[in-house]
């Protein structure tokens, strides 16, 4: 691979149970360059969560399916490659929707419309953005503060699946107590 080529991972079938290779696709690209108002973003780390199973299948879903072809969706620690933002310098480190890929473009647009998030290191390792500080572990907080809402005296347990390790992890900072 040289310096002007980038990886992507494209959705080439739909599984039909566990997902198998022949049902991904290793394509290679160019290197987009960024325009006015956009930045080139690097791929550092990569989020693989159990949602984009789902986005695998055609059927009716919260979430909208990776069409065949496409390149499936993901979030990731990128740093700032080139930019041509006003937001975002040569070698920031965000956290980005760039899907299955080594390189991509961003408007500096993320999740939910809002600003991409500058990660600085010196404040947590990078990779909690895509865990504990990130998606999975808001979603286990937010499970666990809505939904669950766990009284004082109350022990709450779960299973690793789904996030709820970040989930097993926030009681103790409600005052309650954690199944071991």
């Amino acid at each position: 691979m040289t310096a002007s080529v980038a990886r992507q991972i494209v959705l080439a079938a739909r599984p039909q149970g566990k997902p198998q290779l022949t049902d991904f696709r290793l394509e290679e690209t160019q290197i987009p360059t960024p325009a006015p108002g956009q930045l080139l973003v690097e791929v550092q780390y990569l989020s693989l969560d159990p949602y984009m199973r789902g986005r695998m299948d055609d059927r009716k879903s919260y979430a909208t399916p990776v069409k065949l072809g496409d390149v499936m969706t993901g979030e990731a620690v990128a740093r700032v490659l080139a930019s041509h933002h006003p937001g975002y310098a040569e070698g920031d480190i965000v956290v980005a929707v760039t899907g299955w890929r080594t390189h991509a473009l961003s408007d500096g647009i993320g999740l939910y419309g809002t600003a991409l998030r500058k990660l600085d290191p010196a404040v947590a390792p990078v990779t909690t953005a895509l865990g504990v500080l990130g998606m999975p572990g808001f979603t286990a907080y937010g499970g666990l503060r809505v939904i669950g809402k766990p009284q004082p005296g109350e022990t709450v347990g779960g299973s690793r699946k789904g996030g709820s390790q970040s989930a097993g992890r926030s009681p103790r900072f409600l005052g309650r107590k954690r199944d071991p």
